[in-house]
């Protein structure tokens, strides 16, 4: 486990569209295609280069072309806090299943859950047909750490990352091996649940004892990765392995936030360590494990975004996950980080309301 120096960026040019910056792998052009949005929270691709990014107010969004349409015929959620509509995900077999899957908060009065479920995308875009929400977790009070990123394995099975829903070091749910607060789940294509990793464990439940993941994806090896919220200190991102325990609330690299430690320290037999902890944390969220050529020096990287900094980090494994700080303009509060069909980098800023686009700016093009 390391933690991250900052490795920084020069600003090359901000005209009104788009930006170019300094990076270890060149200069890149930072570009909007679309504007407008209200607190973006995940983005998907279609096979045509179409995106769909969920608002966490209610709202799916269909980006064609750089314009925007609401898609209708997705679930009611519970907008209360974190909670709302969350993240989105498009299988690798949508041109034949058309299945759009989704993840938001549900429930009703003071109390709510994590919930998933999917529909087949109309042909003409701007509908789902056929709902159904598939499973629901454990209902919690208040409106915090829902976590709710999904991820396709390379078997085609969905998984799901879950928070704490804000129970905090005292409650230990996210060790409860028998709920879904503060866990990684996994689900067939029909929505049932995988067997879970250990016996005693709930339905799906892969690993236990997260605080609230923001980022999850799994790179070209096949191995799953998430990025997680610590508390005043202690983001981390972890590796995961079936079977493992993540150790919150029982460790923790953070302390409470009124300066208190957290459980037992920052070891426990039987608990894992993150591959990386930031401290101050910088509030990770979205993740993506790239692997394109169209930016050679960055294939094997993870990039992961931060709500609190406004910047999106890559981290390098050949150099021992150290953290390069990519920042620009376009970079306040980064909420999600995908690769495209294309091989770039796109992400949601919150903070711009935008979906922006990050690829090698072409030889001596000016800003």
């Amino acid at each position: 486990m390391l933690r991250p120096f900052a490795l920084a960026l020069t600003l090359v040019a901000t005209p009104a569209l788009s930006s170019v910056i300094e990076t270890s792998a060149g200069p890149m052009r930072i570009e909007p295609v679309l504007q407008g949005l209200d607190e973006p929270w995940g983005v998907a691709f279609l096979p045509d280069g179409d995106v769909l990014v969920t608002e966490r107010g209610g709202r799916l969004v269909l980006g064609s072309a750089g314009k925007q349409d609401a898609v209708t015929g997705g679930p009611q959620v519970r907008a209360v806090g974190q909670g709302g509509l969350l993240d989105v995900l498009v299988p690798r077999d949508f041109a034949d299943s058309r299945e759009v899957w989704l993840a938001f908060a549900a429930g009703e009065g003071n109390r709510a859950a994590t919930a998933i479920g999917k529909g087949r995308l109309a042909e003409d875009r701007r509908r789902i047909d056929g709902f159904e929400t598939l499973w629901v977790g454990d209902m919690a009070g208040g409106g915090r750490h829902f976590g709710a990123r999904l991820a396709e394995a390379p078997d085609g099975t969905i998984w799901l990352g879950t928070g704490d829903r804000g129970t905090g070091p005292d409650g230990m749910a996210a060790q409860d091996p028998g709920s879904s607060i503060g866990k990684v789940l996994a689900f067939r294509r029909d929505g049932t649940p995988l067997p879970p990793a250990r016996d005693g464990w709930a339905a799906g439940v892969q690993s236990i004892g997260h605080r609230n993941i923001q980022g999850m994806g799994f790179d070209a090896q096949g191995a799953l990765w998430a990025a997680e919220h610590g508390a005043r200190g202690g983001d981390e991102v972890n590796r995961i392995e079936p079977g493992r325990n993540y150790g919150w609330p029982v460790i923790s690299y953070g302390n409470d936030y009124d300066g208190s430690k957290i459980g037992t320290g920052t070891a426990a037999p039987g608990m894992e360590q993150p591959v990386l902890v930031w401290d101050p944390s910088m509030a990770p969220s979205g993740l993506v494990a790239y692997d394109a050529p169209l930016i050679a020096p960055w294939r094997g990287s993870l990039f992961v975004g931060s709500l609190k900094f406004g910047y999106i980090a890559r981290l390098d494994p050949a150099r021992g996950w150290a953290e390069e700080q990519i920042e620009a303009p376009e970079t306040g509060r980064v909420r999600d980080v995908r690769q495209g069909p294309d091989g770039a980098l796109w992400f949601l800023s919150v903070t711009e309301g935008a979906l922006f686009r990050m690829a090698p700016a072409a030889p001596d093009t000016p800003g």
